[in-house]
């Protein structure tokens, strides 16, 4: 099978998304060359950044030129809201925090990783904008703290070493299991347990479509692999139509079993 007649046939899709899809939105892939773990691979584990002011402030100063603050959402992102629209997503998974899928018009976003556009005090947790602690920044704060309780700010994401919020694992993995096609676009699936959803899906009878740049550890499990730029190939996947009909073949919501 390869990946358009998979896509012909699916008429429920679980799509997941890594830093691949927004590169040509001018966001650097995580870990390539300009990445932000290999400019500051410390601020993404929670210990590292509580513990150590100079990690924070250089955390502070990464967040403030963050090119995510300019970007547009692309073709990739812009092909997945059109495959919403017409009724074809069970869910959107992604592993970015740049809210691009949410601003291509998409609405059945899961934000495995969390977002950037927040903060939160790990002292008394209350929350606020990133613009906000960001215009402290730029005003001369090296590393603003919670205006509530003096305690420290980090983003609404999730740190290397921090465990998922279990709603939202919950949730994908219900979604993985509820669909007959796993969409895989722009990731590396190297980074558990997002990457563990695509199992989930292969063993429950989903055919998996995985595009990305690179061979990833579960290309072995797909019903077709695409390489290549993930804007080029996201728009013309999705713009194939579904010829299937009859019941859906999913494991469904757990929940109802």
């Amino acid at each position: 099978m390869d990946a358009r007649e998979a896509m012909a046939a699916a008429r429920r899709i679980t799509v997941l998304t890594g830093a691949g899809v927004s590169t040509d939105s001018g966001i650097p892939d995580f870990r390539g060359p300009s990445g932000l773990w290999t400019a500051l691979g410390r601020e993404f584990t929670l210990d590292g950044y509580l513990t150590d002011p100079a990690v924070r402030r250089a955390a502070w100063r990464s967040r403030l030129r963050h090119p995510m603050w300019t970007a547009e959402p692309n073709a990739a992102h812009r092909a997945l809201a059109g495959l919403e629209r017409a009724g074809r997503v069970r869910a959107l998974l992604t592993q970015n925090v740049d809210g691009l899928h949410q601003r291509a018009g998409s609405s059945a976003v899961v934000e495995l990783h969390g977002s950037l556009f927040g903060t939160v005090c790990v002292h008394c947790g209350a929350v606020g904008a990133m613009s906000d602690a960001l215009a402290r920044v730029g005003a001369g704060e090296d590393d603003p703290d919670c205006l509530v309780c003096g305690g420290v700010l980090r983003s609404t994401t999730v740190a290397f070493g921090q465990a998922l919020d279990a709603g939202v694992l919950r949730a994908a993995r219900t979604a993985a299991l509820d669909c007959e096609l796993m969409l895989v676009a722009g990731t590396s699936l190297l980074v558990e347990p997002a990457a563990g959803l695509v199992g989930l899906a292969a063993r429950t009878g989903a055919a998996v479509v995985i595009c990305n740049a690179e061979p990833t550890p579960y290309d072995g499990v797909a019903a077709a692999v695409v390489r290549g730029p993930v804007g080029e190939s996201l728009p013309e996947l999705v713009s194939v139509p579904v010829v299937e009909s009859g019941p859906l073949r999913t494991w469904g919501d757990p929940s109802t079993w």
